[in-house]
Order: C-alpha cells, then sequence, then structure tokens
C-alpha cells in the first residue's frame, strides 16, 4: 500500500470516529430531555411545562381570588388575616394545586363581571349558583361543582320591632335591608315590593345590620348562615326567620378558563372524599350536621 492510499484511510478513519462520537453525545442529549420531559410539577399531573390550567392564570403560581372580606362566617379580615370557611376551603384548594392564594376584596354587585373581565381568577364569596339569580349569573360565569346549602332569613331589631318575626308581617310603610346584588335583595324585591315595602339596599351587608340596630329598617333579609353570625355584631339584632330559598353555593370562574375550572372541581371532590371539607365544615358551623352531598365518601 502506497503513502497515499495509508493517509487516505486514516483520514477516513478519523471522520468515522468523530461522527460515532457525535451520534452518542445527540443520544444522550436526547435521553436527558426525555427524561426532564417527565419531571411533574408540584401542582401534579403535569409537566415541567406546567399543568394545563397554568396559562390560564393572571400570574403564574398563584390563584388570585375576589372576594367581599366582610361577610362571617364565610370570608372575613382579623388582624390582618383573611378567615372564614370559603378562606380555608379556597387554600385548601390552592395548596393542592400547588399554588398561593392572592386575595382581593371586590363589590360583590360588580364581581362576576370582574371575574370575566379577568381582574382576578376565582371567585370565592358566598355565590348563590342556582334558581333564577343563579341563571343569570350563568350567563356571564362558569360555576363550580357546589359546596354549601343555603336558605334566605329575615333578622330584626327586637327592642325597635318586637312584634315583628315573619315576613307576613311586613307590609306598606315598613322597610327592609338587603345587600346589592345578592339573592336576598332578589327575594325582597319579588315578595315584599310588592306589598309596598321599601327595599333599602346596601354595598355591605354589615351596613344593613348596623342601620338595623340603630333602627333605620325595619328588618334585613340576607342568607341565614352569614345573618346567624354578624347579628352578634350588631347586638340586640337577631334572626327570627327562616326562608328556604333551597339554594346553592358555588365559586365562580371566566367562561375561558376551563382547564382551572376543572382542576379546582376534581380538587373540591377530593377534599370532599378524603374528609377535609367535613373538618373545615364543623370549625365554622359547630353542631351543624354536614349534608350528605358533602360527607366523605365510604
Amino acid at each position: 500500500m502506497d503513502p497515499g492510499t495509508r493517509l487516505l484511510r486514516a483520514r477516513r478513519g478519523t471522520v468515522k470516529s468523530r461522527l460515532i462520537g457525535i451520534v452518542a453525545a445527540l443520544a444522550v442529549f436526547g435521553l436527558i430531555v426525555a427524561a426532564c420531559a417527565k419531571e411533574e410539577t408540584p401542582g401534579g399531573g403535569g409537566t415541567s411545562a406546567g399543568p394545563a390550567f397554568e396559562s390560564e392564570l393572571i400570574t403564574s403560581g398563584v390563584l388570585t381570588v375576589g372576594s367581599c372580606l366582610d361577610y362571617k362566617p364565610f370570608e372575613w379580615v382579623a388582624q390582618g388575616d383573611q378567615k372564614g370557611f370559603d378562606v380555608d376551603l379556597t387554600e385548601e384548594i390552592a395548596r393542592r394545586l400547588g399554588l398561593k392564594v392572592d386575595w382581593i376584596t371586590a363589590n360583590f354587585n360588580t364581581i362576576f363581571t370582574a371575574v370575566a373581565g379577568h381582574k382576578f381568577d376565582m371567585v370565592a364569596a358566598a355565590v348563590t349558583a342556582t334558581g333564577k339569580t343563579g341563571q343569570e349569573r350563568a350567563q356571564t360565569v362558569n360555576f363550580s361543582s357546589f359546596y354549601y346549602n343555603s336558605r334566605q332569613s329575615m333578622a330584626v331589631n327586637p327592642d325597635a320591632r318586637p312584634d315583628l318575626t315573619s315576613t307576613d308581617q311586613l307590609g306598606k310603610g315598613d322597610s327592609v335591608g338587603v345587600q346589592k346584588g345578592t339573592t336576598g335583595k332578589v327575594w325582597a324585591e319579588e315578595n315584599l315590593q310588592p306589598k309596598g315595602v321599601q327595599i333599602r339596599t346596601y354595598t355591605a351587608a354589615p351596613d344593613a345590620f348596623r342601620d338595623l340596630q340603630a333602627g333605620r329598617v325595619d328588618a334585613v333579609i340576607n342568607d341565614e348562615p352569614a345573618s346567624a353570625v354578624i347579628v352578634t355584631d350588631f347586638p340586640p339584632t337577631k334572626v327570627v326567620q327562616a326562608i328556604d330559598t333551597n339554594e346553592k353555593y358555588a365559586l365562580a370562574f371566566a367562561k375561558d378558563t376551563p382547564n382551572l375550572l376543572a382542576a379546582v372541581n376534581q380538587a373540591l371532590l377530593d377534599i370532599i372524599n378524603d374528609g377535609t371539607y367535613e373538618k373545615i365544615y364543623a370549625k365554622y358551623f359547630p353542631g351543624a350536621s354536614v349534608p350528605e352531598e358533602f360527607q366523605p365518601s365510604t
């Protein structure tokens, strides 16, 4: 073999070796990328790109929640901290999704258009999602699965109106306070206004009870579980009548966040089935029985 041929073969061998090395390196790199792609995120069920709902959040890693933080026992602020049934339930949902919660105080009368416009990701504010009012709200937002059963009530000031124990006694010349945008307002307008009862609206429920305490209204129509707690802040007001309106609460979302809604629904179902819901319920409604549909699965 002449020197030129030997040199050519040597060069070919070197090129072949380099090609083999490059192919091997690319194969290793591909395995690393594939392994990284399969790693799960804290939210569970997703990849390193994040769960499907992540792109629907206003802020990555944060569940921005709109609420009326003056509505005991569902949501209120004490010493700078958010408290309440809705608060604890929301915080637990977020924890299971690997998210932090940013609470935003909102006006209940405009809270649904606000979430539809992505001012926040979700509404947790003792929201009725059933009946005529629920149907009207569903034109603007999507609702989660139900998480609480409620009804309306009438509260009075027995010092000012010791005779008043039923809405049947209300008539022309009487006045009732209601919160704007609520099912209590709708009920009062449909059932009391035709009898000549004056309906006075308030931005926040406690303001209605403050006027009841001062004798400026004869009664307040409001959700019974909330009224039962709020009256303790405004003695001697008290709840004297429950009004069976068969309402159910749900969380509310913008209509273009289906993945977030699905993730929250799954977390809510898990919270009910593993008994966590029952513990939160007992904390804020001691002595009350958890409705069958919200009891742990057996």
